[in-house]
């Protein structure tokens, strides 16, 4: 949006006004400054004003605003009296705009205008509480309620209309058979919330779709199970029992991923924790076969009947071990009790903001008997390491439940909170700075590097430091759950997040963790025919002096085993689980046993993905486009890319936080940027063209790179970077 201000002066006549006037114009929205520039008439550039230092000791000036206006008039002859204010509206609502003098509003300042959302837009518009797979019983109408938001996430009303509209598709899972549900739409005005009622009369698996016009739904993809009143009845008895003792039979038909010449009778054991794959030997001695937790990153893929035991098919696979396939008469009861036990260990939803909403409230639950009075320790500063162990090292759980209040040997000071958050601050820095204490290392050479555990630490660090580094970090989730926001400000590599929560590592986490290796050996492998290579399943042991020491094999008589393109896959995972797992599994442990002790239950913990806890750890911090705008690097000199960049500094200038966050890990690998910002970052970030037009941005972590393309717009250009910083780093631990 642009507006004009004209000046004049207290005669009448125009006031020549200059970027050295004292001029302050400021936009305010719900509490909170809008970026914005200004530009004077017959200046070349555009400058941003800030607050004046002095004014303007001439005549007296007025000023109006007077909507849209040329900076020209008459024979190019310049409006001298002008100042044209430009700004971008994202969010709906009242702005406030005030244009002040010497320190002083001008006339009817400040000035309000109001703003009304866009029309609906399908990549912003889903359903509130989502979930991957909806259980209803047949024949009844169920609820699906959706949020309808513009581009930029306001609620955005819904208007009826035959050309554009709301609409589902089903179809049965592994037939592709399309089902045509009755649908029912009401809408709220007033809540501006949208309800599509769905009924099924047959009961089944379904795989539905929902969307807008002819584009889907930014969530609008999901599974939905129609149980007949018996599989309703059973899967409500399940989810209500005390005593979990539920099993199932079934045949499983493919394992490591192979398919079984002759299926195994197995019996499948369900419990709000997890679901357990056995086998007996001779009806009497168990066998267990593989166990899934269950949690987000656990799914269910429905096929279709197997013919030999007529019996609906299903696959379980979670991105930590190889995906089973089973059939099995009660598949749908099994899914469904897994569904209910899910949602209810969750909260009900699975969107990041409904899950950390979910986390603290079962945090603050879990110790809501708990004294939350004050606890005095002492550290010195000089040793802050040692002496901060040692002081808390005899603390029971209602001693760490206790809000800490620090002194300083040897320093004068209350703490009503400042002094407490500059001992975590410090103490993180102690702990993970690899330059500080040496529990923890960089895979890299590059001094912004991700720190992972170092398990060639000095030998005066034992592994209890790694389990009081987790209860530190535990402490912090915890003061952050009571609404005392504790940031653990720490950089960690994504293969130490994933095992922290269970995820298999693999050789993707390499482009994060370890950027060098991923594109010297990892990406190469990867890429290229490896039949020539002379490469086998071991790796290669050298000293200091480059000579090599021993031979490892990554996987039983390894080193006999030669790597081929159909195999080589395997061996990349297999040098993840040699580099990045095996070597911290003892201090990975240990943190894990600080971490998700009694302060913190375990189980929650496995909700969230890596990408996401690292959000809800360390949070994102604080961003200044400033900062960006004045380190980073450009590739590309077309003027159309220039144009993109213009659009770039002004969508990002819009971001919340969160999304800021966002776009750091998408373009970095980690939302949390080095102490000293953008400037410290190694190597810097790098903005460059992409040879497209409207497709999503992409990014090369190993190079903190992001990737450009052209659009024909920018709204294109800012729906196409939410979608790929929202979306661009999900799956199974996928960097």
């Amino acid at each position: 949006m642009t507006f004009g201000v004209r000046f004049y002066q207290k005669n009448g006549n125009p006031y020549p006004v200059s970027n050295g006037d004292g001029i302050l114009i400021e936009i305010m929205h719900e509490g909170l400054k809008v970026a914005r520039t200004v530009e004077f008439a017959g200046d070349a550039s555009r400058s941003p004003i800030s607050s004046p230092d002095e004014t303007s000791g001439g005549s007296s000036v007025d000023g109006r605003v007077a909507g849209l206006l040329a900076s020209q008039s008459g024979a190019g002859e310049m409006v001298v009296n002008l100042a044209r204010v430009s700004f971008t509206v994202h969010k709906s609502g009242v702005y406030s705009i005030a244009v002040m003098v010497g320190g002083r509003h001008v006339k009817d300042s400040p000035f309000t205008r109001s703003f009304e959302p866009g029309p609906i837009d399908p990549s912003k518009t889903g359903f509130t509480h989502y979930t991957s797979t909806v259980v209803f019983p047949s024949g009844t109408s169920f609820p699906l309620v959706i949020e309808t938001r513009d581009t930029f996430g306001n609620l955005s009303p819904y208007k009826t209309d035959h050309r554009v509209f709301f609409k589902i598709k089903v179809k049965e899972a592994g037939t592709n058979e399309r089902y045509s549900p009755t649908t029912q739409i009401i809408y709220n005005t007033h809540d501006k919330k949208l309800v599509m009622y769905i009924k099924i009369d047959k009961e089944g698996c379904y795989q539905a779709v929902v969307s807008y016009g002819d584009v889907k739904l930014k969530n609008g993809e999901f599974d939905i199970l129609v149980l007949n009143a018996t599989e309703l009845h059973r899967v409500q008895k399940n989810v209500a029992k005390r005593k979990h003792n539920l099993w199932y039979e079934a045949r499983m038909l493919n394992q490591n991923g192979e398919k079984l010449d002759k299926p195994k009778k197995v019996y499948l054991y369900i419990s709000p924790k997890q679901l357990t794959i056995k086998e007996f030997y001779f009806k009497i001695y168990p066998k267990k076969i593989c166990t899934f937790r269950v949690c987000p990153w656990t799914k269910f893929i429905f096929n279709g009947t197997n013919n030999q035991f007529e019996a609906p098919t299903f696959c379980i696979e979670d991105g930590s071990q190889p995906s089973v396939e089973l059939a099995a008469k009660d598949r749908n009861t099994i899914a469904a009790t897994f569904s209910c036990f899910l949602l209810k260990s969750i909260g009900g939803s699975e969107t990041f903001n409904d899950k950390r909403d979910f986390f603290y409230r079962e945090v603050r639950a879990t110790h809501h008997k708990r004294s939350h009075s004050s606890l005095l320790l002492k550290v010195d500063r000089a040793a802050l390491l040692a002496t901060s162990y040692r002081a808390t090292k005899h603390l029971n759980l209602g001693d760490w439940c206790k809000r800490f209040e620090m002194v300083f040997s040897g320093e004068q000071g209350l703490d009503w909170g400042g002094v407490s958050r500059e001992w975590f601050e410090i103490l993180c820095k102690e702990l993970f700075d690899p330059a500080s204490s040496q529990l923890f290392t960089r895979l890299t050479d590059n001094p912004q590097g991700l720190v992972h555990p170092n398990p060639k630490r000095p030998a005066d660090l034992k592994l209890k430091m790694y389990e009081f580094a987790g209860k530190i970090v535990g402490k912090c989730l915890f003061e952050s759950s009571v609404g005392r926001i504790q940031l653990v400000k720490a950089r960690f590599t994504r293969s130490f997040l994933a095992q922290l929560i269970g995820l298999r590592v693999t050789y993707k986490h390499f482009e994060t963790d370890d950027p060098e290796y991923f594109t010297t050996k990892i990406s190469y492998i990867e890429n290229n025919d490896v039949d020539d290579m002379e490469l086998t399943f071991a790796e290669e042991v050298y000293n200091t002096q480059g000579q090599m020491v021993k031979v490892v094999d990554l996987i039983p008589n390894g080193s006999k085993i030669p790597v081929t393109n159909s195999n080589k896959m395997r061996y990349l995972d297999a040098l993840a689980q040699y580099r990045l797992v095996m070597p911290v599994r003892d201090e990975v442990d240990n943190f894990l046993r600080g971490l998700s002790g009694e302060l913190i239950p375990e189980n929650l913990l496995s909700i969230f993905d890596e990408y996401e806890l690292e959000l809800l750890m360390c949070g994102t911090g604080t961003y200044s486009i400033t900062d960006f705008k004045l380190h980073h690097n450009v590739v590309g000199a077309s003027s159309s890319f220039h144009r993109v960049l213009d659009w770039f500094w002004t969508i990002i200038a819009s971001f919340t936080e969160e999304q800021m966050a966002r776009l750091i890990q998408f373009t970095t690998g980690c939302s949390q940027l080095p102490p000293g910002g953008f400037s410290e970052l190694s190597p810097k970030i790098q903005l460059s063209c992409a040879p497209t037009y409207n497709n999503l941005p992409s990014s090369h972590t190993c190079f903190n790179q992001l990737c450009l393309p052209d659009y024909d717009s920018m709204d294109t250009f800012h729906r196409m970077l939410l979608i790929a910083i929202n979306e661009g780093n999900q799956g199974f631990g996928m960097a």
